[in-house]
């Protein structure tokens, strides 16, 4: 079921949402050649404790028998490794790397939601590409995050200018509907047939997620259970950002 926030809700929002764009902003700054993606992890939590929200995320349910819950404060992805990246001490970052950050902050009932893929140091223009087209493929996506538009016009949009761009998305994973809960309904894909699915109303709070591939789209699944990695090896980058549809623009509630 699709819950519609009301005014104190959406306050509550914002300040989950304020508290993960914070943390991201303190991982960005400590990216560097030679720092782990444990480090990364623990300037993400202390960032989070500090204003007085806990990391959703660690300890996520895998719902899978034998694949332990999710250890990691925030999901660290290095190049090939597309979602779900475990932090580890041995995970370091070196130049030319992209490492894409998945954080989820909770503070007072309420989730706030974001990813960001960050360069480290010498990057190919390549790199740069795919991170830039992944990042305007949720600003295509929510041009039509709009009161009466359908959910299918903003997974059609994203889909769209990907495969213009000459990458593929990931299918078997989707943005989502979020609040109390992390993980809410609506499901919201990366693609998909535009007029389509539910319609849109003020007070829906949605985690618009493109997952971006710069090759095939086949991936596999990591002997830790959580990672997902791309089958050729080629690069991939996140963005997303946790939205509010209202009576007019969509307001970006994981940005300044």
């Amino acid at each position: 079921m699709v819950t519609i926030k009301s005014k104190s809700e959406i306050e509550k929002m914002r300040e989950a949402c304020r508290i993960a764009n914070l943390a991201q902003k303190e991982v960005e700054k400590a990216i560097k050649s030679g720092i782990s993606t444990l480090e990364l992890d623990k300037i993400a939590e202390n960032t989070m404790r500090k204003y007085g929200a806990i990391p959703a995320e660690k300890g996520y349910p895998s719902g899978i028998k034998g694949v332990m819950d999710f250890p990691g404060a925030v999901c660290a992805s290095i190049n090939d490794n597309i979602i779900h990246g475990i932090p580890s001490k041995y995970g370091m970052l070196l130049d030319g790397d992209i490492v894409s950050i998945d954080l989820v902050a909770y503070k007072d009932g309420f989730n706030g939601d974001c990813a960001r893929t960050y360069t480290v140091g010498n990057v190919s223009d390549e790199a740069k590409r795919l991170i830039e087209v992944t990042k305007q493929a949720f600003f295509e996506g929510i041009k039509f995050a709009k009161k009466g538009n359908r959910l299918g016009d903003i997974s059609h949009a994203i889909g769209e200018y990907v495969k213009e761009n000459g990458y593929s998305v990931l299918k078997e994973f989707e943005g989502h509907g979020i609040g109390r809960d992390m993980h809410e309904d609506p499901g919201i894909p990366n693609f998909g047939k535009a007029g389509r699915g539910i319609r849109l109303e003020p007070g829906m709070t949605l985690a618009i997620e493109p997952m971006v591939i710069a090759g095939k789209p086949d991936i596999y699944q990591g002997d830790d259970g959580w990672s997902i990695w791309t089958l050729d090896e080629s690069l991939s980058a996140h963005y997303e950002n946790t939205i509010l549809i209202t009576e007019n623009e969509p307001e970006i509630l994981t940005l300044e």
